[in-house]
């Protein structure tokens, strides 16, 4: 069965600024879709409103899940219902550790709880797949990490998780070339078919690990231009200069 995510017209203000202006788009699980554009375009604010964040408004229009409209559900019932967000920016949380935010994480969403030693078993095999060490579990969440080790835990935190919309918001930024290969490889070995990602970049790198099916680009809140892989190739060529800056059919 296709999960559909359905954003029609959307409309979305942060601090009585207009930063989403009307986007519509349909994701759906099976597809890679990558969303770029330059600095100020709107794609950070669209990813906090898919997930609900209290700071970006929704003023008009709707987002469906399935056909249920979410437009207005908490963070927590999104998460539920298989939404997920990596963070462009994770935040430290300092006494809290790796194991114990991802096992506190994954139990709110799950009716079978996990015990502590099952988590770990779980947790430990997620983490040898991204090629991290066991110790990194007891370190305080993102206290001291560095920008690749940031995107890692947030790559593992959907790994443990695995939502069926999972909404990356410039997981390349802050990471070296290794560091974005492992990131990558994580987010490839969870194409099953049954999921959706949405990526959100400025550049063309991550696209060369992460192959999208479709390719939109942003400017102004609106979508301008849509395509496929061969549009981040363009843009990585060329820039954004190329656009005319319109909607475009």
């Amino acid at each position: 069965m296709t999960d559909v995510l359905e954003i029609v017209d959307l409309h979305v203000n942060a601090e009585d600024k207009k930063v989403v202006n009307g986007v519509s788009l349909r994701l759906e699980t099976g597809k890679t879709y990558a969303l770029m554009g330059p600095n100020g375009s709107g794609k950070s604010s669209l990813a906090h409103a898919l997930m609900g964040h209290p700071r970006y408004k929704i003023t008009r229009g709707k987002i469906l899940l399935n056909g249920e409209d979410i437009t207005y559900l908490p963070v927590h019932e999104r998460a539920r219902r298989g939404l997920f967000l990596s963070f462009q920016y994770p935040v430290e949380i300092n006494g809290v550790t790796v194991a114990n935010f991802l096992r506190t994480a994954f139990n709110s969403l799950h009716e079978k709880k996990l015990s502590v030693v099952d988590f770990h078993t779980l947790l430990k095999e997620k983490m040898r797949a991204l090629h991290m060490e066991s110790s990194f579990s007891k370190r305080y969440l993102n206290e001291g990490f560095s920008g690749g080790e940031k995107k890692k835990t947030e790559v593992l935190q959907m790994s443990v998780l695995e939502p069926k919309f999972a909404i990356l918001d410039e997981t390349d930024s802050g990471t070296d070339v290794d560091a974005l290969k492992i990131i990558a490889q994580g987010v490839n070995a969870m194409k099953n078919g049954k999921r959706c990602f949405l990526v959100i970049t400025h550049y063309h790198r991550m696209l060369e690990y992460v192959i999208p099916d479709e390719v939109y680009v942003m400017h102004d809140g609106k979508i301008i231009k849509q395509g496929g892989k061969e549009l981040a190739l363009q843009i990585d060529k060329q820039g954004y200069d190329f656009i005319p800056q319109r909607v475009t059919a």
